[in-house]
């Protein structure tokens, strides 16, 4: 009869390890996802400036990007954009970190897009 309440005693700490990890992952999730989720939003902007930049300048390319970046509160100034026109071609990176405050930690979280398209 020991045995089986061991036992029994060993299930419930599994699940009570399991089920702090379970936590654990959803904070990590809340506190990552809307990160990456304002990335993509962003990201799409510089795609859709590099498709539209024939009848767009420079200026105006930045300025949207920049809006965009100030829309969705990520860190972006004018100093992480670079914005480069070929004879047919226009190439936009946008280089930013954004800080993530976990307790005790601080972990900073780069992002690069890059996007190359056809002017026409």
């Amino acid at each position: 009869m020991s045995g089986s309440r061991r036992q029994r005693g060993e299930g419930q700490l599994g699940c009570l390890v399991g089920v702090v990890f379970m936590l654990i992952g959803v904070f990590i999730a809340y506190k990552l996802i809307p990160v990456k989720v304002r990335a993509a939003e962003l990201r799409q902007e510089v795609v859709d400036q590099a498709k539209a930049a024939g009848m767009r300048g420079d200026d105006k390319i930045m300025y949207a990007i920049l809006k965009k970046a100030e829309e969705e509160r990520l860190p972006v100034s004018a100093e992480n954009v670079n914005i480069r026109r070929g004879a047919n071609t226009i190439s936009i990176d946008v280089e930013y970190t954004v800080p993530i405050e976990f307790p005790g930690y601080k972990y900073n979280w780069s992002f690069h897009h890059h996007t190359e398209n056809p002017i026409f």
